[in-house]
């Protein structure tokens, strides 16, 4: 079961069914299946608290995702900052909107396993997160 929330900011406009569909697919081609996950939807004040209290990083980021996954099935919490998202969008030339979609299956693909801090790790991130939107634009 895939949920959306908010945190002092307005829910963002999306088709939570589409998605939701999406989410599934993108995990099931990692061969998982869903579990329960969640995405709240913050502000950038939200997201540095939370980022100093529970990872002990002082800086903004787009997304931090509590991972409480099985082997083959991805549950986690998801914390998203629209602020971020929407700087990230106008420093990559991207709309708001495509920006979201990538940050929401940014969190899937690390409750996936894959990782974006190491050497080589960023490039993977992105082919998988390009792969999942075609997925998206395919629906």
């Amino acid at each position: 079961m895939i949920t959306f929330q908010i945190d002092g900011v307005d829910m963002p406009i999306i088709d939570e069914r589409k998605v939701c569909l999406w989410l599934g697919e993108v995990a099931a081609a990692h061969s998982r299946e869903i579990g329960n996950v969640s995405y709240c939807f913050c502000g950038d004040d939200e997201i540095i608290r939370a980022n100093r209290e529970f990872l002990g990083h002082d800086y903004y980021t787009d997304i931090i995702t509590f991972d409480y996954s099985s082997p083959r099935r991805i549950s986690g919490d998801m914390l998203i900052s629209l602020d971020t998202v929407r700087t990230n969008a106008e420093a990559a030339g991207e709309s708001y909107g495509r920006e979201l979609l990538r940050v929401i299956v940014h969190g899937v693909l690390h409750l996936c396993g894959i990782d974006d801090k190491g050497p080589g790790e960023r490039e993977v991130m992105e082919r998988h997160e390009d792969e999942a939107l075609d997925m998206y634009d395919a629906l």
